[in-house]
């Protein structure tokens, strides 16, 4: 695929999203919608694999869009049966360099009681030690991606059935991981002990569904059951219904607290709460922690727009679309020439001049993580006459990587793991520059005593540099873990 435009280069990328469906007809349709609702997670490819008890299993994988392949009449026909699973993905683990169409989920393996296919959402973090030990015992990897181990590990287990032979791999598996899977008649969904990552699930006319996000339930008009736990997994048929098992020893929630603040979409319930009004409510608390005299609050489109409202009303300062989104222009725009490149964020966003010309501006952004589009951003507003910039962001300053399925920076790379938050201000050019808090943003998601520093309610590792789970991997290519001094 082309490069992302520079815009997407700042931003943290989406993981993965998982779907699955079982017991209605042609069930990989219903799969290509959900797919298409979780676009979000992932839009460098997607793949869909379904079984029929006459043709048995069929797979499909693609670069590029959901819309602009899983919508073909004669690619879906090559997909039948009542049960199917999907994937899109943003590749946090695997290649690093463009996507290979081997790396792209769900994977099949064929099995002495049957076939299996796995989709996965998040990072395995001892996977380069599993992938050495499967490799020294004899495994052919197909893909440079960690969720194939889960393959293999499942290959080589004793036990009777797909489900305990998955059971059998994941107690090997260390890190973030919730998963979709599915036999011939059975759809299985998993989530990692802490809960990292979100799975959850759904009724469909007849049948079962699962998804990363309640949102992708509601595109194929699903009724929203429940999350599945943090250490729970589900077998589900057509016939039985769902069975609950628990393979892992019980341990404390930790789902990922970045969820909430941008990943998921904001029409998705997280924990029977609602994104958007988490997001709003991130906004009351910077207006609370971090007031300013100002004429404007404007939201960085599109992820900054629920906080912003919220600071807004919680401020008093009236709310504006200062900046507008180009909707039309997508991640793999070309670049032809290095003058359309220098353009930069102009290809994406536009200020609302008229709006902004001698206004004291409040920008509220999301995140920042390099802080290259951020500078871009304040330019363009000053470009346009404002009189000040004040920039107001609705996450704690990034200053680690995660491990657990996002693509991160090198640490050197965040900004926020080199300054403190007046260097930024003064690396920026703005008038100000705050961040909210963390117990500020853990009171955002309903924990109204802040953040428990003795036992944390979320991963929030990426602000706290706090992982809930070693991640063995990296620390043994050299990555330092936090000390007490910092």
């Amino acid at each position: 695929m082309p490069p992302a435009h520079p815009f997407d280069d700042d931003k943290l990328k989406e993981e993965c999203g998982i779907f699955g469906v079982v017991g209605v007809t042609d069930a990989a349709n219903f799969v290509a919608l959900g797919l298409h609702a979780l676009q979000h997670r992932g839009q460098e490819a997607g793949g869909i694999v379904s079984h029929d008890s006459d043709q048995g299993f069929n797979s499909a994988r693609r670069f590029g869009y959901v819309r602009d392949n899983f919508t073909s009449q004669s690619l879906m026909q090559t997909l039948p049966g009542p049960i199917a699973i999907g994937h899109v993905r943003y590749s946090t683990a695997g290649s690093k360099g463009p996507t290979q169409i081997r790396d792209v989920q769900p994977f099949f393996g064929e099995f002495s009681m049957g076939g299996a296919a796995i989709a996965h959402n998040g990072n395995i973090t001892n996977a380069d030690a599993l992938r050495r030990e499967l490799i020294e015992r004899g495994s052919i990897f197909q893909s440079s991606s960690d969720s194939e181990c889960i393959i293999h590990l499942m290959a080589r287990s004793l036990q009777r059935n797909i489900p305990e032979r998955m059971e059998d791999a994941l107690r090997r598996v260390e890190g973030a991981f919730s998963v979709v899977a599915m036999t011939r008649t059975k759809l299985i969904g998993v989530r990692d002990p802490l809960g990292v990552r979100p799975l959850v699930l759904g009724k469909v006319a007849d049948g079962w569904a699962l998804s990363s996000e309640t949102c992708g339930l509601d595109i194929i008009g699903a009724e929203y059951v429940r999350e599945i736990e943090p250490g729970e997994m589900v077998v589900i048929t057509a016939e039985k219904g769902v069975e609950s098992l628990r393979p892992f020893r019980p341990q404390k929630s930790r789902f990922c607290i970045f969820e909430h603040v941008y990943f998921s979409r904001p029409d998705s319930i997280i924990g029977n709460r609602s994104v958007y009004e988490t997001r709003r409510q991130i906004g009351v608390e910077l207006a609370r922690e971090a007031p300013v005299e100002a004429d404007l609050v404007c939201p960085v489109p599109d992820s900054g727009t629920p906080a912003a409202i919220g600071f807004a009303h919680e401020s008093g300062i009236p709310y504006g679309m200062g900046i507008v989104r180009n909707q039309y222009m997508g991640r793999t725009f070309i670049e032809p020439t290095e003058q359309i490149r220098n353009m930069g964020v102009r290809l994406k966003l536009n200020v609302n001049r008229a709006l902004i010309r001698g206004k004291r501006v409040i920008l509220v952004d999301d995140s920042v993580v390099r802080g290259t589009t951020s500078r871009k951003i304040k330019e363009m507003i000053l470009d346009a006459g404002a009189a000040e910039v004040h920039f107001r962001i609705a996450s704690p300053p990034t200053a680690w990587p995660c491990f657990y399925g996002v693509d991160t920076p090198q640490r050197e790379k965040l900004l926020a793991a080199t300054m403190s938050e007046d260097e930024m201000r003064d690396h920026l050019q703005v008038d100000s520059l705050r961040f909210i808090s963390l117990d500020g943003l853990y009171r955002a998601v309903g924990e109204a005593e802040g953040r428990n520093p003795r036992q944390p309610q979320y991963c929030d590792a990426c602000f706290s540099g706090e992982y809930p789970v070693e991640p063995a991997d990296q620390i043994q290519k050299g990555f330092k873990l936090k000390t007490a001094a910092e």
